[in-house]
């Protein structure tokens, strides 16, 4: 289990690429010319999209390869992604001297493969199961002598993610809960562990930390409930909108923390998906992609499956949205959208 001590480490060594993200309470006057009754509880948004990356996952990728030895980094690191922590490892090796190669799975939005050659990355492709491009990730791996960089399995990235979540409690003291997306499970396991071990060192309270998961890909909720870490198929996690969010099933390593330091896990349609989505795109000047506006559509539309709340930080985990799902939904009329 990863310790406060390790996580305020991560925090001074991602300092040089990864930003303190901000945190924007939402106005509930936006949300009622949006279409929305403001709910009772103040929520607030951390806005991960406001990384280089437009994502959280830079803390994990850069806290990882910035250990790295400088053997490892001249050889190169290697990854297996649908797109965020494949931006989040090319920025990362490009940043500290080293070559990225990402496999991703075939359905990965060409926005983000697009974003992560850029960067200088070498791209392989394969089908879109999590396990094709784990296993395609650790031949290569093997065969060239890379060092891998695990999207959310591995202490190291659950360090880095964990930065997140001390940030929260820092920005907002009296926080009551905080909704994070998850799907592998790195950022809920990072932030419901940074959030719980900061709170504990302060002798305070520490605020309820629940995970957010499409009810098209609830591996999560079905493993936190049965306390059995569940697998579902690519087949059933790959029909949700959030393209982030479609990995199979949590992190061994993550599902030990979770079970531990998260007090639940909700489930949201795809039809509140959409409309969190287009919400943030209307109501805030942030641009969420519909795995980072999860949080948002649980908070306001599953209260009741959630603990008493004033003060709600719901984590916009990213805004690397496909250019062609903002223009649908940005083209529906507000009604379509619910």
């Amino acid at each position: 289990m990863i310790t406060l001590a390790e996580i305020r480490a991560a925090h001074t060594r991602i300092a040089p690429a990864a930003v303190r993200t901000p945190l924007i309470q939402l106005d509930p006057e936006r949300l009622r010319a949006a279409g929305i009754t403001p709910p009772s509880a103040a929520i607030y948004l951390k806005d991960e999209s406001a990384q280089p990356i437009g994502s959280f996952k830079l803390r994990g990728a850069y806290n990882k390869i910035a250990q790295l030895s400088p053997e490892q980094l001249q050889r190169g690191v290697i990854t297996y992604s649908s797109g965020n922590h494949a931006q989040g490892v090319a920025y990362s090796a490009k940043a500290l001297g080293s070559k990225a190669v990402i496999v991703m799975p075939s359905n990965s939005p060409q926005v983000k493969r697009e974003a992560t050659a850029a960067l200088g990355a070498e791209i392989v492709l394969v089908g879109n199961a999590s396990s094709d491009r784990k296993l395609k990730a650790e031949e290569l791996e093997a065969a060239h002598g890379y060092t891998m960089v695990p999207p959310y399995d591995d202490p190291a990235i659950i360090a880095g993610q964990a930065t997140c979540g001390v940030e929260i409690l820092e920005q907002l003291p009296d926080v009551d809960l905080v909704l994070s997306p998850v799907s592998g499970g790195g950022l809920l396991s990072g932030v419901s562990t940074g959030i719980k071990l900061l709170a504990e060192s302060l002798h305070e309270a520490a605020p309820k930390v629940y995970g957010c998961e499409p009810a098209l890909a609830a591996d999560a909720k079905q493993s936190f409930e049965t306390k059995t870490l569940t697998e579902w198929p690519a087949a059933d996690t790959s029909r949700t909108l959030c393209d982030g969010l479609r990995t199979q099933s949590l992190g061994t390593l993550n599902f030990e923390h979770i079970l531990k330091f998260t007090d639940g896990i909700v489930t949201v349609t795809e039809a509140e998906i959409r409309r969190a989505t287009r919400l943030i795109l209307d109501a805030t000047n942030i641009v969420a992609e519909p795995s980072g506006a999860i949080t948002l559509a649980a908070a306001l539309f599953h209260a009741d499956e959630l603990p008493p709340a004033k003060k709600i930080v719901a984590i916009v985990s990213g805004g690397n949205i496909d250019p062609n799902l903002r223009a649908e939904l940005e083209s529906e009329p507000l009604a379509t959208t619910v």
